[in-house]
């Protein structure tokens, strides 16, 4: 093919083929310098060819997408747990080293499966209670008793606790006995009522609720003259007594434990009256005021107050 061209105003040779342009693009291919068509939806567009020479890149041809990273990600989820396998792995195999470590293999048994002591052994596996306790006397001492009667709270006067007794909490809530002694009989204690008015009354059925005993005993030396009085005995025969004043000391105790508590005063006991029925020594012919029922309720209601 030539690309000579006549000489201008001569006429083209007819044995030379003029020149018709470029060549025709082959089939499938748009011509240079018309649009590019994209592909067809659903079909995938061809890569790997270059234009051909004197052709324009298809317009419109999509960009390769890019690779997905999905197995990316699939290798580092892979990755972590290979890598928190290897570390448990190193904690258990450092446990087991540490163990190795120990002179006795033996496990320590599980508080849950301890059988405790077998029978006859004598010991128990929890903390045993204290043998006395600062509200209960001293199980030791051997004066202790556990009263039947009211009566027998007299016992405190003779240094005996009551181990059924009301612990003493205060003054202002303690129910009280008293009992005084005879000075020819000190051992023989009798009891003094006071009246069932008084906020530390308690009925004789009551005398566990008893926390404050008031012991008296005569003051030595404190004998007054005698007064005579004359009875008839029991077997009809005329009697001259001598009927003698004295003072006691009034004491306060705790009735559970015997200690003393606070002090009651000094109660005396006239002799002013003959009384109508007397307990008189025979071998003595002497009788012994008793000390007044007044006096014993002032001192209580000073104390108990």
């Amino acid at each position: 093919m030539s690309n000579s061209h006549p000489p201008y105003g001569e006429q083209p040779d007819p044995n030379v083929t003029p020149w018709s342009g470029p060549p025709a693009p082959p089939a499938g291919y748009p011509a240079y310098g018309q649009p590019g068509q994209a592909p067809q939806y659903g079909q995938a567009p061809q890569y790997g060819q270059a234009p051909q020479y004197g052709q324009a890149p298809q317009f419109g041809v999509p960009v390769p997408p890019q690779k997905s990273n999905r197995g990316l990600v699939i290798g580092l989820i892979v990755g972590a747990v290979v890598l928190i396998l290897a570390l448990c792995g190193a904690g258990i195999g450092l446990a087991v080293v540490g163990n190795d470590d120990e002179t006795d293999p033996t496990p320590t048994p599980s508080a849950t499966t301890d059988p405790g002591p077998g029978p006859g052994t004598g010991t128990s596996a929890g903390p045993q209670p204290s043998e006395s306790s600062p509200e209960q006397p001293n199980s030791n001492n051997n004066n202790a008793v556990t009263a039947r009667y009211s009566s027998d709270l007299s016992s405190v006067c003779d240094g005996s606790p009551i181990l059924n007794a009301a612990t003493y909490s205060g003054p202002a809530t303690a129910k009280a006995y008293v009992f005084s002694n005879n000075p020819e009989r000190p051992t023989l204690w009798s009891s003094k009522l006071v009246g069932s008015d008084k906020r530390y009354y308690a009925k004789s059925a009551d005398f566990t609720t008893v926390s404050v005993v008031g012991c008296m005993s005569m003051v030595p030396g404190s004998e007054g003259a005698p007064k005579k009085c004359d009875y008839k005995a029991s077997d009809g025969k005329s009697v001259s007594v001598s009927y003698i004043s004295s003072r006691y000391q009034l004491t306060f105790f705790a009735a559970k434990t015997a200690e003393k508590i606070g002090d009651g005063g000094v109660v005396s006991a006239p002799a002013t009256r003959c009384p109508s029925f007397i307990s008189y020594n025979k071998t003595t012919m002497k009788a012994y005021a008793a000390p007044d029922s007044g006096t014993i309720e002032a001192a209580l209601d000073k104390f108990l107050s």
